[in-house]
């Protein structure tokens, strides 16, 4: 099934991550036949959910929580806080809106404006896994927030990644909403920043369906990487 979606995510240094499908969405007549039209104007959209108890573990410094995303007026708010009602030890919590079905091959889109703040990732993907009963496969676009004039694309392959590749944007993705896509075939995997070439991958391209997923989260012993996380912006 091809999925043709356009998001637009918000952020701003109060951690507070926006997503408004329906401001900037192509209209569903507009869209290829077989694609998914994701709108917030009528609540959560029919499909979708937010992952709520748990933590992914590892680098993740946050539990999701439902309650960290919230919608209003056709907007999506993703919110990094600090959790209140942790048992794990671990300090925050944040949303992530994900998909219930599984997608495969096909053009995914996003409309973006990141997080600016260190030790801060903002993420549109598509993921499946071993919670899933599958091969850890999986296709990404992020933004560090410690230098949101660069994006990183990566993909794993049955648990093998290591494709990191960083792109210079030439703008401050904090700063204003650009569109970020990545089209997945059986031979290469290709992505776009504002409809303009940005990397392509031909090599051990992953096979496997997978949901798609936006998220913001905060990081820990993973300095190296995103470097420490600042929590100054949090109250």
């Amino acid at each position: 099934m091809k999925l043709c979606k356009r998001i637009m995510l918000f952020a701003t240094l109060a951690l507070l991550l926006l997503l408004a499908a329906a401001m900037q969405a192509l209209a569903a007549e507009e869209l290829p036949e077989g694609s998914v039209y994701v709108t917030f104007e009528d609540g959560m959209p029919k499909g979708w959910e937010c992952a709520n108890g748990w933590t992914n573990g590892g680098v993740f410094n946050v539990n999701w929580r439902r309650k960290n995303i919230t919608i209003e007026d056709g907007i999506m708010r993703v919110t990094i806080d600090r959790d209140a009602h942790s048992t794990n030890g671990i300090p925050y919590s944040s949303g992530e809106f994900r998909s219930r079905s599984f997608f495969g091959y096909g053009k995914y889109e996003v409309s973006m404006k990141a997080i600016k703040n260190d030790g801060v990732v903002s993420s549109f993907f598509m993921y499946t896994g071993p919670s899933d009963h599958n091969p850890w496969d999986e296709v990404d676009v992020e933004i560090l927030g410690k230098d949101t004039t660069k994006v990183q694309f990566n993909y794993f392959t049955n648990g093998v990644g290591n494709h990191e590749y960083m792109y210079d944007l030439g703008f401050d993705a904090s700063e204003g909403f650009h569109t970020y896509t990545f089209e997945w075939y059986p031979d290469e995997i290709v992505w776009y920043v504002d409809g303009v070439e940005a990397h392509r991958v031909t090599e051990n391209i992953p096979t496997t369906k997978g949901k798609i997923m936006v998220n913001a989260w905060c990081g820990i012993n993973a300095d190296h990487w995103i470097n420490a996380f600042d929590a100054s912006n949090i109250p």
